[in-house]
């Protein structure tokens, strides 16, 4: 998703959420810049939701990391085009046995690990990676990155940057997606 959306609340937030997240895949890092308040977390929530997560979703600033769990439909593509609650590790993971993945008309059904980071309190990349970056890319996670400047060279050419401006009203927000 390219372009330089404008949005007015919470739902059309999420709403923009979902387009978004029909265009991940597993391994996929998104990287959330902006000012605190700028509305990250609110599409994290979004996000998440779309992918299947059930629960809480809030901002990791204190813990750093928090894992979510989710599953999606995959096409043969490897892009999600659904997803639904659940909880299970990731489609990825050495340790999933082959009954946690269905396939349904040339579709794959798997569990989704989303991995919500706030790297403002890290100093560098050996910080980043102390925290598990390489495991959770190993194991086909899609990171969500807030403040990802202080991954620095870990964040791959690949990676979707949405930068985050908030705007006059209290929900009014500007996102800019590129890649």
């Amino acid at each position: 998703m390219t372009g330089v959306f404008e949005v007015n609340s919470v739902e059309e937030t999420w709403e923009l959420a979902r387009r978004f997240a029909s265009e991940l895949k597993p391994g996929d890092v998104v990287c959330l810049e902006g000012d605190l308040g700028a509305g990250k977390t609110t599409f994290t929530q979004g996000l998440a939701a779309a992918l299947g997560v059930a629960g809480r979703v809030t901002s990791p600033t204190f813990c750093l990391v928090q894992e979510h769990r989710g599953k999606i439909v995959e096409s043969p593509n490897n892009r999600i085009i659904e997803s639904g609650k659940g909880h299970a590790i990731s489609a990825h993971s050495p340790h999933l046995s082959h009954s946690a993945i269905r396939q349904i008309d040339n579709s794959i059904i798997s569990p989704l690990l989303l991995v919500h980071m706030d790297l403002y309190r890290l100093h560098n990349e050996d910080d980043v990676l102390a925290i598990g970056w390489e495991d959770y890319l190993a194991e086909g996670a899609i990171l969500v990155v807030e403040w990802p400047e202080r991954a620095g060279s870990l964040i791959p050419s690949s990676a979707k940057h949405i930068v985050f401006t908030h705007l006059d009203g209290e929900e009014r927000r500007r996102l800019a997606f590129n890649g």
